[in-house]
């Protein structure tokens, strides 16, 4: 087991990294205290309690996460869940609904931290690179859709990604064009100091610029939103009142599914920056790292966190290279709660949606997309067509599963079309005939230059024979066989496992071919295999087994070769 160690990511720290570092938190910095307030308002608690949720789950990520990018804090998709688990439980009781809110964050943390500890982090294997790419370009399309009406002024339309859609053009009438104007420019200035001045931080221009424009314009007077009043002071610290144990149980089955949401979101934001900075991220670490931050949340009087896609984007973007940048963050946001509450009072929500947008727009990835999709209209046959044909479906099912049935169903569907794709392939596993070049034994679809036996049958499963695959693989090797097929050897080497189910079928595979008057051996088993195959099949009914395929055709009459199979 892998030594885990504190505050990983700042192993080696360069002093150089040090300013980027902090530039980064102080953008971060810039998009989170708003978007903090913005998305408690959307879970039903005070907008303060989304900064009292940031400030140890920042600081507690950054101790047991494995991401060096990752911004993990309140979110829309966790948020939107917790006031649906939230609302039906508490009532109208306003104090018990913050109460359960922060008991929710506490309920998830433990569930992240022992998921975490016992290794559930394998559940990630599930998801694969195209599902979690499609979920990615999903979520991200429809966190851009949802700041569109904050861009231009509009109101917002409840619903899915295409509900907001047609709100959003249903709306262009009522446009208010100051509000408009401030939005575009907050991106136009993002946007362009990213193409043309990368080391200029343009979020957080962009957001002093905004703030300066009401300031002095007085733009809140003329219709331009803006963020409004933030209480001051720092939470509480300790479990929240009036919620029992009871109320704890009750609250696992539901935490288990915000865990899922942050899990995947955080995993998949992790993933992305850490490939692009060439290092690895441990799916258990980032359990135990959102467990932890959870937790501190719930206990700081919080409400759930996650990791942010949005959030890690402009920290990505803004040059961060460590978790000192989240630590400044955390810094930042406690100095706001005591001392500057009142600078981000004048910030024009379009100034925000407009870096929100400018962040996550580099993740909506359409060109990896069509990539799956040329891949799939190449004619490559075989099993390498199937797998890219599967691929793509999978993308795009993950992506149209967030952007019709929101975050949750949208990955329940990605990690359920990965495991139906998984059992598929594996019950279609690659059986390719192979043939003789010397001492070798080669592909024949791939060496069509080389001579074949019309009497001989040599093949490779390319995968572990077990129950789902078993009657295929029966009926590809009797659709092999020809009425001039004398022998058919099986050369087990790609086959380093079977089942009981597997091992029978072989032994009706032998029974079958005997009626058609083929013999059929066995060759180059290994490991596993063969002591499966031993144990499974009775000694009076066992297959004939040699060391090489060369061995197991040894015995076999030399005739002219053909082209034929």
């Amino acid at each position: 087991m892998a030594r885990w160690t504190v505050f990983e990511s700042l192993a080696g720290y360069r002093r150089q990294w040090l300013r980027p570092d902090i530039l980064a938190g102080l953008t971060v910095w810039a998009v989170l205290v708003p978007e903090g307030l913005a998305y408690a308002s959307i879970a039903g608690v005070p907008p303060v309690v989304g900064l009292y949720a940031a400030i140890p789950s920042l600081v507690l990520y950054a101790l047991a996460g494995s991401s060096r990018h990752l911004v993990v804090g309140p979110m829309s998709a966790t948020a939107a869940l917790s006031a649906a688990i939230i609302t039906p439980i508490a009532g109208a009781d306003g104090g018990r609904y913050i109460a359960l809110s922060a008991g929710l964050a506490i309920a998830t943390g433990l569930l992240g931290l022992v998921a975490g500890a016992i290794r559930l982090g394998f559940v990630a294997a599930f998801i694969s690179e195209p599902v979690l790419k499609g979920f990615i370009v999903g979520l991200a399309l429809t966190i851009i859709i949802g700041q569109v009406p904050k861009l231009l002024g509009i109101d917002k339309t409840a619903g899915d990604f295409f509900d907001q859609l047609w709100g959003v053009l249903t709306g262009l009438g009522d446009l208010h064009w100051q509000t408009a104007l401030v939005g575009f420019l907050s991106l136009a200035v993002v946007i362009g100091l990213k193409r043309w001045l990368p080391l200029v931080p343009g979020s957080l221009l962009a957001v002093l610029l905004g703030i300066a424009a009401v300031s002095v314009l007085g733009l809140d007077d003329r219709g331009v939103d803006i963020v409004g009043h933030i209480d001051a002071g720092l939470p509480s610290v300790g479990l929240p009142g009036g919620v029992a144990f009871g109320d704890y149980l009750d609250l696992l089955g539901p935490a288990a599914g915000v865990l899922l949401i942050g899990f995947a979101e955080g995993l998949g934001a992790a993933k992305t920056y850490a490939a692009k900075q060439g290092y690895q991220v441990d799916p258990n670490r980032e359990l135990v790292g959102l467990g932890a931050a959870d937790l501190g949340a719930g206990l700081a009087s919080g409400m759930v966190v996650n990791g942010s896609l949005s959030k890690t984007a402009v920290n990505g973007s803004a040059g961060a290279k460590t978790q000192v940048s989240g630590l400044v963050v955390a810094g930042l946001t406690v100095l706001t709660l005591l001392f500057l509450t009142g600078l981000f009072e004048k910030l024009p929500e379009a100034t925000l949606a407009g870096v929100v947008i400018a962040a996550v727009i580099e993740l909506v990835d359409f060109p990896a997309l069509r990539r799956l999709y040329r891949v799939w209209t190449v004619r490559l046959g075989g099993i390498y067509g199937k797998a890219a044909r599967t691929d793509f479906t999978a993308a795009a099912a993950a992506m149209i599963g967030v952007l019709v049935f929101d975050t949750l169903p949208g990955l329940l569907i990605g990690i359920g079309i990965s495991i139906l794709l998984l059992v598929y392939r594996s019950s279609r596993p690659h059986i390719v005939p192979v043939v003789r070049s010397g001492t070798l034994w080669l592909d024949a679809d791939r060496h069509p230059d080389l001579p074949r036996r019309p009497d001989l049958l040599v093949v490779r499963v390319e995968s572990g024979l077990y129950f789902a695959n078993a009657d295929y693989v029966r009926d590809r090797v009797e659709q092999l066989c020809t009425d001039r097929t004398r022998l058919v050897v099986l050369d087990a080497e790609t086959s380093p496992t079977i089942d009981v189910t597997a091992a029978m079928m072989l032994s009706d595979l032998r029974d079958s071919l005997g009626r058609r008057r083929i013999d059929f051996r066995i060759a180059r088993y290994i490991g596993q295999f063969g002591d499966e195959l031993g144990t499974a099949i009775p000694q009076d009914m066992a297959i004939a087994v040699f060391a090489t395929v060369t061995d197991a055709v040894a015995d076999l009459p030399e005739t002219p070769a053909s082209s034929d199979c």
